[in-house]
């Protein structure tokens, strides 16, 4: 620790650290670009596989469907008139 100290760094000891840290940098960033485009297109597959899923389930069983779908606007509806209810 000293001798950082004792002798002060060339501008190309200094360039060449500068362009390492910028490497470094770069290179966390891309992989943290290339983390996110990877999860986001799974995130999509994910996604157009339930949807085609759900899709087969209301062609196989379209008066559960329908009952499923009913009961969940009815759940929803009276979620939302219990919300919005005024308060005495």
């Amino acid at each position: 620790m000293a001798e950082l100290f004792e002798k002060p760094a060339s501008v190309d000891e200094v360039l060449r650290e500068v362009s390492r840290i910028k490497s470094v940098v770069t290179e966390a960033v891309d992989d943290g670009v290339r983390s996110a485009m990877r999860a986001a297109k799974q995130g999509r597959e994910f996604a157009e596989d339930k949807v085609d899923d759900a899709k087969r389930a209301i062609k196989r069983y379209p008066l559960q469907s329908a009952g499923i779908v009913f009961a969940a606007g009815i759940l929803v509806g009276s979620l939302i008139t219990l919300l919005w209810r005024p308060r005495d």
